[in-house]
């Protein structure tokens, strides 16, 4: 460990005023100096911090929803929108893609259903007014 005169009297005593040999900077006297527990400690707490994220982030994948339809993990914005939305949120088991296309089909099957209805309703006016129909008629054909 190294230092000049000048350094000292610049920096001060706690100052980066101190090189140690084989690092590339100045450095305060403790951290020039060294402490090889503190650094193990600090090794150490980095590994196990480092270690606790990962465990974390392997817990949050594995409680990540799957789409009920095609097994596609939910994306970390439709995880929010259906866990925390105050809007009633139609399809919650499926990804974005399956909801719109079950949006889109039930919307379909609405269309359908009244297109069948009015059909319905067309063919049950033509019943009733066939029999008016034919009983206005002035010469009815008689079969023998």
């Amino acid at each position: 460990m190294a230092t000049t005169l000048e350094r000292l009297r610049e920096r001060g005593p706690v100052g980066p005023a101190f090189w140690r040999y084989g690092r590339k900077r100045l450095e305060p006297l403790r951290d020039a100096i060294g402490n090889p527990r503190r650094d193990a400690y600090l090794t150490r707490r980095r590994q196990e911090e480092q270690r606790r994220e990962e465990e974390r982030a392997a817990e949050r994948e594995a409680a990540r929803p799957a789409c009920a339809d095609c097994g596609a993990k939910f994306t970390d914005d439709r995880w929010r929108a259906v866990g925390y939305s105050h809007r009633p949120e139609s399809h919650k088991h499926l990804c974005e893609d399956c909801q719109s296309r079950a949006v889109a089909a039930k919307k379909q099957a609405e269309a359908d259903e009244r297109e069948r209805q009015e059909q319905e309703q067309l063919r049950q006016q033509a019943e009733v007014e066939a029999p008016a129909q034919k009983a206005g008629r002035w010469r009815p054909r008689f079969r023998t």
